[in-house]
């Protein structure tokens, strides 16, 4: 029980908590369903109506429902006259009735969730309802798509832009679509994109489309309703009948139908999916560590005077809004203006486009509205940060998903965020909705300065996050990987953070077995609850990675943790803990056990969980990218042999397979371009992977194709021929083996002789070319540091010859023909029953061969390890036959060696002696054309033994029944077993037998009763001595069976022999090469004496082993470690054989016709588009400019009339008012030109339509009537003070009013609002500053934190006296302090000084400020107070530092900025 609480401890802390749950432990669907509808109820409440009264029928309440709707309480008498019906006390919560999953009827068989909620709902509860009951992902983005809630109509190319950038947007972010949920307008629009989407993307993620409707407008709504929920609720979409009614969009996913206990009435959800958006905005992105929160945004299709409300609404709230120009209405109307200046966008020209775009629409829209929304449409084009206008006709935008996520990025821009800050959130919000094209073009550009630890957290997230498109784009723009894993904890994190797979949970097994065996070695009990257990380090992921790799590579990661275990007096608890150095011993350039390539760290994480794309990235980046893909095949191979899902084992060999082609590739390139360096490729000690070799990968991970390569079989065959030539003859080399002394006349060719040989032709090369140009500097190049090679001396000659592989298995050739001849001779003329001398000298030739078998179980060069070298020898045939021989030998001889078992014995070893000769056969392995042969014939025994199994069923069924027909009741089990057995298996080759024929019977061929042992029992006989049996059916019998066994089951095995044959072929030569590395090896390292000399060299090594204590002579023809010079100079060339592989590759690739049919497709469509688009914006701007052109036209002729006109009088009758453009009662040509001029100097802050601390909207004030010298008949401003009881309409104007009017023009409201007094209110903001050293480098200024808002601000307050500082001062500096600055007054500079631009404002009353800096000095008695204070204050006070990161109000801002160029200082 302890144990399992220490393993749940474990699993948590290896971050397996983003382990997807097992298919086995979930839940049942009943289950399920009653746990929703536990939680629904429980939560979820609608509203209904309990007091009747009579509407408009008789029948239908105020509340919009039935009579027969309401609960009986809720009817009341008719004489009853207590109270009228009022929507705020006669509509109760009580437990929802409407939940469950909805079902479309149509032929899709959509089925989506519903809930129906109360107003009141709380939006935290229904974030609950979709992410933990209705199982959605948390979005990365939210988008809220508004507009028309009527049917409209969009251009064929606007709709498929939409369908497809909405679908592309949600799809690539995760992001939920939020709608109204009803099948008109814009929500029908959006639910033709999703169903679009299903029927194009079966196989993908669904779309997230949340329909968010008023309950009381949806018709058929009654199908939704059971109190214990609908699962499913069956739900028809009747269009024509729903009359004022609303049907749901059947493509929507999930409904929120929110209901206010009235029916009929629309726009009842708009407050509860506002609060919901603002709930889901402020939830973090992602994770709970990011510091982003969900982004949201508003796209606008069409949509009336309604929508401009939702579209400035949510720019106010900070949402971006992306309207889509072209798609009608307001969206148009906004489009038209949004690239002009403000000073154009006035009434007239807002009640041109109004009655463009809304027809007949226009005539019910008063003039106070157009005013108002001119207003609102001025204030959304002055925030031009959040609104994005797309535009089919620019080419800039793309589609809808990259003006969305655009409109995005440029909200986050904002002036607070400047710097590095701003362009981190970018790049956050890029990463988790995955769309690097967005990365790229708009956050890694020429602005933005990238250092590589600003983008390490990037890297993380994007690796962990699986997303390898930003893993490149992030190392093409500055990340360096040595720096981002230069520490150990980051690679460990990387681990913690795996997947859910076969690695995480072998390496949480290990990290378990470890943690016990500690606490096991400590005696130290777990306790139930401790803490998270051991973690994983670098240690335990290397032991894994070795297991994988195999136990004769070294650990890749050296021991990188020191444990230091502090145990209680309780003994119930082991802290672990790093020693200070221990982080960093993992990448310590000089350690001798392990050098460290970021680019192996990252290649290993990937390849470990299957994840190609990444592991492709960082193989590229590896330095020893041919071992690392030779490992990677290794390791995926190994976890596809220890993992139980097919599926998974199926990719992981899939991805080894293609490794194995990596590997292929880069050598090749190298074999071809240097065959030498490619040779030292292969066979080098590569550091970086366990030190061992690119070969001893390739046989470990069974790459055959890799071993096939004729470079590494050119190796092979250079070590097989040892110093000899590979060029020699055989026949050449036998003789010499013979008659030795050929050697020294040149008969034999070694390599030796070869690399003098060429060295001398260059020699010559080199002199030829100094003759033709002069130089020597080659011949001087060439002779510095070469080490000449002299010629071989006799003795050695000799040596390398019969220590070459290929003449030591020549020799064990003719020693084993040898043997088997003395073993014939002895089993056939010279088998006495004591030994001779000839049979003593064949055990001593099996003892010979006895110790060599040892020798080679136990030499283990590779370091594999005593066990698995065991294993490796099991499994190889010709050992198994070995081994088979010596045993069957050693019975033989111990049988023989008896007086009783003497013959048996003799058996055995005739038997053994077949063992023997079947051994021969391994010398053909070396052989190119019988090697392969040998391979098929195995392959064929496989098959015939399979076959035997179903020959066997015809031959015992048929010799079965033959021998009961025949014979009755013998009793002789040897002859039954002929009988069933022998004689029908023999019938087959053609033994056809003579005792089913009468006319062949012989009755002296056998045995009455069975008496005699030597014959056969007779058949039954008749009283004539003849046969008894039916012929009939014995020969029947008997041409069934040879029909089915002869001519059926032998052609059988014959078309499967060739089938076999056939199959294995093609691979055969591949397997050949393979196998044939085990034999060079075997001879390579095999003592140069064949058997039975051979005995002699096994004393030599086992005195040289037992007795001198010292280490086998390691080879370097198969495990070579080069210098550090030439090993990193050989890395370099390799990674330029790389980069020529790839290359090649991606050309291989680009020309492919597959590539070339998708480019094609692709520029048709480009080409399409850009004609489309070409065909709307001509005839567009050709119907624009007919239309400038009539109405020139027009003006012209009306000019020239006024011209006539005017001429005719001959006076100045001409200065009429002239009949140009539309305008209004309140405007003229000068009243234009005037609100023109003063454009720069209008208030914005002070006319927003929202005024602050209070319910009250200011009447709107459009940019062309602030100036108060503009006629502005309608206006009609509200009176406002704060000190009266409540908000208030004043209709009369006092005198006092009338006094005052604000400098900057009409606000919109009037009285003195939220200010202290009628007129200017004085305020005073004082900026101390100071040099924060004594070089004069950094400029700060003091700062006060400002509890009641969250904010920083400059110190100040209402102003009493121009000559004193404002005394509020006194409350955050104090008194004493406040006197000393007050001392200085007079020293200040006034930076500002005038009308200040404040929400506050009104008519009457209105802000003037006083900027005043102080700049104190670092010495003087002053500063030193000030900082006493600031140290004191408990960051009340805070020095700031003087630039344009500062977090402070923009009229203060523009203060600072002012003080900073009167100290000549960049801001």
């Amino acid at each position: 029980m302890e144990e399992d609480v220490v393993k749940s401890r474990l699993f948590h802390s290896l971050a397996i908590s983003a382990v997807r749950p097992s298919k086995h432990l979930s839940a049942s669907p009943s289950f399920q369903r009653c746990a929703i509808t536990s939680w629904t109820r429980e939560n979820l409440h609608k509203r209904e109506c309990c007091f009747f009264e009579k509407g408009v029928r008789e029948d239908v309440c105020r509340c919009g429902y039935l009579k027969t709707d309401h609960v009986d309480e809720a009817i009341k008498p008719e004489d009853f006259t207590g109270e009228y019906w009022d929507k705020h006390k006669h509509v109760r919560e009580v437990p929802t009735d409407a939940f469950g999953d909805i079902s479309f009827g149509d032929l899709g068989q959509k089925t989506g969730k519903y809930a129906r909620v109360s107003t009141d709902a709380s939006p935290e509860i229904l974030y609950e309802l979709l992410t933990e009951q209705w199982k959605l992902s948390p979005p990365n983005l939210l988008i809220s798509v508004t507009g028309g809630a009527k049917n409209f109509f969009l251009k064929a190319r606007l709709k498929n832009m939409f369908n497809r950038g909405l679908i592309k947007v949600a799809q690539t972010t995760g992001a939920w679509i939020l709608t109204g949920g009803t099948h008109t307008g814009v929500m029908k629009h959006v639910g033709q994109a999703v169903r679009d989407h299903a029927l194009s993307n079966s196989m993908q993620g669904q779309i997230v489309a949340i329909g968010v409707a008023t309950w009381g407008i949806i018709h058929n709504r009654d199908a939704l309703v059971h109190s214990e929920g609908c699962f499913p609720a069956h739900y028809e979409t009747d269009i024509k009948g729903q009359g004022r009614l609303s049907c749901l969009d059947n493509n929507h996913t999930h409904f929120l139908l929110v209901d206010d206990g009235t029916q009929g009435h629309y726009g009842v959800e708009i407050e509860l999916r506002s609060r919901l958006e603002k709930y889901i905005s402020g939830k973090r992105l992602g994770n709970k560590e990011s510091g982003v929160t969900i982004p949201v945004v508003c796209v606008v299709l069409d949509g009336g005077p309604g929508t401009l409300n939702t579209i400035y609404n949510a720019m106010l709230n900070g949402t971006p809004c992306v309207i889509l120009e072209g798609s009608g209405r307001i969206a148009d109307v906004i489009a038209q203006v949004a690239g002009l200046p403000l000073a154009r966008v006035t009434i007239a020209l807002i009640h041109q486009l109004m009655k463009k775009f809304f027809g007949q629409e226009y005539e019910n829209f008063t003039h106070l509205k157009i005013i108002e929304w001119t207003k609102k449409i001025q204030d959304i084009i002055r925030m031009s940060h959040w609104l994005t206008i797309f535009r089919i006709s620019e080419d800039d935008h793309g589609d809808v998903d990259v003006a969305i996520l655009q409109a995005l990025l440029k909200a986050s821009r904002t002036s607070e965020t400047l710097g590095i800050e701003s362009w981190k959130r970018q790049l956050e919000l890029a990463i988790a909705w995955n769309r690097v094209d967005i990365a790229e073009t708009e956050i890694f550009t020429e602005e933005s300065q990238w250092k590589s630890s600003d983008l390490h957290w990037a890297m993380f997230s994007a690796l962990v996050g699986n997303k390898p498109q930003f893993v490149s784009l992030l190392l093409e723009n500055g990340v360096s990987l040595r720096d981002f894993l230069q520490d150990e904890d980051t690679l460990c994190e990387l681990y913690k953070q795996l997947p859910s797979g076969i690695f995480l949970r072998k390496l949480a097994k290990r990290v378990h077995s470890s943690c016990r065996r500690r606490r096991k070695a400590l005696r130290i009990r777990p306790r139930a609850r401790s803490g998270q257990g051991e973690p994983i380090s670098m240690t335990h992921v290397s032991d894994e990675v070795r297991h994988l790799l195999g136990s004769f590579t070294h650990a890749l990661y050296p021991p990188s943790m020191s444990y230091h275990f502090d145990v209680s007096t309780e003994a119930t608890s082991v802290s672990l803990s790093k020693s200070p150095t221990g982080s960093q011993s993992l990448f310590r350039e000089d350690d001798a056990d392990a050098q460290r390539d970021p680019g192996r760290d990252l290649f290993l994480w990937a390849v470990i969980q299957n994840n190609k794309q990444l592991a492709e990235i960082a193989w590229e980046l590896c330095r020893d990218c041919m071992s690392a893909a030779l490992a990677a095949s290794k390791i995926l191979k190994t976890m596809a042999e220890e993992g139980s899902d097919a599926d998974e084992a199926e990719a992981m060999r899939e991805l080894a397979n293609h490794y194995e082609k990596h590997a292929i590739g880069v050598f090749s390139e190298s074999h071809n371009s240097d065959e030498e360096r490619a040779r030292k490729l292969l066979v080098r000690v590569s550091p970086f992977w366990g030190k061992t070799t690119c070969l001893r990968l390739a046989l470990e991970a069974d790459d055959k194709s890799f071993v096939a390569q004729s470079g590494v079989q050119a190796l092979l065959t250079q070590i097989w021929c040892g110093e000899l030539s590979v060029d020699n003859p055989v026949w050449r080399v036998l003789i010499c083996m013979v008659f030795f002394p050929l050697i020294y006349t040149g008969f034999l060719v070694f390599r030796r002789d070869e690399v003098l040989h060429r060295e001398a032709e260059k020699k010559e090369e080199i002199k030829t070319m100094e003759k033709v140009t002069g130089s020597t500097l080659r011949t001087n190049s060439r002779s510095l540091g070469v080490k000449r090679l002299k010629p071989l001396s006799s003795w050695y000659r000799l040596v390398h010859l019969y220590s070459s592989p290929q003449v030591k298995f020549y020799w064990n050739i003719v020693s084993y023909f040898a043997f088997l001849f003395l073993f014939a001779v002895v089993l056939m003329i010279d088998f006495q029953a004591t030994p001779s001398a000839g049979e003593l000298l064949l055990y001593i030739w099996l003892l010979s061969l006895v110790c060599e078998e040892v020798r080679q179980l136990f030499y283990d060069p590779d370091g594999f390890g005593f066990h698995k070298k065991a294993r490796m020898y099991i499994n190889e045939l010709w050992n198994i036959l070995d081994v088979l021989s010596i045993l069957l030998f050693i019975i033989g001889l111990a049988f023989r060696l008896t007086t009783e078992l003497f013959y048996a014995g003799k058996i055995l070893l005739c038997i053994d002696f077949v063992v023997f000769c079947l051994r021969f056969m391994a010398i053909f392995t070396i052989s190119r054309t019988l090697g392969p042969k040998i391979i098929i014939v195995r392959r064929m025994m496989t098959d015939m033994f399979f076959f035997m199994f179903l020959l066997s069923i015809w031959v015992v069924a048929y010799g079965v029944a033959k021998q009961g027909i025949l014979i009755h009741n013998d009793n002789r089990l040897e002859w039954i077993f002929r009988g069933a057995v022998y004689e029908p298996y023999l019938t087959i080759f053609g033994n056809f037998p003579t005792n089913i024929d009468y006319a062949a019977f012989d009755l002296d061929s056998c045995s009455m009763n069975g008496t005699d042992p030597l014959k056969p029992k007779c058949p039954v006989l008749n009283e004539n001595q003849t046969p008894a049996f039916p012929e009939w059916l014995t020969i029947t019998m008997l041409c069934v069976y040879l029909l089915f066994a002869n001519i059926l089951l032998l052609n059988l095995l014959i078309a499967i022999f060739n089938f076999t044959f056939q199959t294995v072929q093609d691979n055969t030569d591949r397997i050949w090469k393979f196998q044939r590395y085990e034999l060079i090896k075997e001879y390579h390292s095999r003592p140069t004496a064949p058997p039975p000399f051979i005995i002699f060299s096994h004393f030599y090594l086992f005195i040289r082993s037992m007795a001198l204590c010292r280490p086998p002579v390691m080879s370097k023809e198969f495990k070579s470690e080069l210098p550090q010079m030439e090993e990193e100079e050989l890395l370099s060339w390799e990674a330029l054989m790389k980069d020529r592989y790839l290359l090649s590759t991606q050309q291989e690739q680009s020309q492919s016709m597959e590539r070339r049919i998708l480019d094609t497709s692709q520029k048709v469509t480009t080409i399409t588009d850009r004609l489309e688009r070409e065909e709307e914006t001509g005839s567009a701007a050709v119907m624009q400019r007919m239309a400038r052109l009539e109405e020139q036209v027009v003006q012209s002729a009306k000019a020239l009339q006024w011209i006539m006109d005017s001429l005719k009088c001959q006076g100045f009758a001409g200065k009429e008012a002239q009949p140009l453009t539309l305008t209004t009662t309140d405007e003229s040509p000068d009243t234009l030109r005037n609100a023109s001029e003063k454009e720069d100097g209008f208030h914005v802050n002070a006319r927003q339509l929202h005024y602050p601390n209070s319910k009250l909207t200011r009447f709107p004030v459009p940019d062309e009537k602030v100036p108060w010298e503009v006629s502005f008949s309608s206006y009609m401003p509200v009176y406002y003070a704060s000190e009266d009881s409540g908000d208030h309409v004043d209709g009369s104007e006092s005198e006092a009013v009338g006094n005052y009017r604000n400098p900057g023009g009409r606000t919109g409201i009037r009285g003195r609002g939220a200010l202290s007094h009628l007129g200017p209110n004085r305020n005073a903001d004082l900026v101390l500053t100071r040099m924060r050293d004594s070089e004069r480098s950094v400029l700060e200024y003091l700062v006060v934190w400002d509890e009641r808002h969250g904010t920083l601000a400059l110190p100040g307050g209402p102003l009493e006296s121009p000559d004193h500082l404002p005394v509020a001062l006194k409350k955050s500096m104090g008194k004493l302090l406040y006197e000393k600055i007050n001392a200085k007054v007079s020293e200040g500079t006034k930076v500002l000084e005038g009308y200040v631009d404040d929400c506050r404002n009104t008519d009457n009353a209105w802000l003037e400020i006083t900027v005043l800096n102080i700049h104190l000095d670092r010495t003087s008695q002053l500063m030193v107070d000030i900082n006493s204070m600031v140290a004191s204050s408990r960051g009340a006070l805070q020095w700031r530092e003087v630039s344009g990161k500062t977090r402070l109000g923009s009229n203060q801002r523009d203060s600072l900025r002012q003080v900073a160029e009167l100290h000549n200082r960049k801001f």
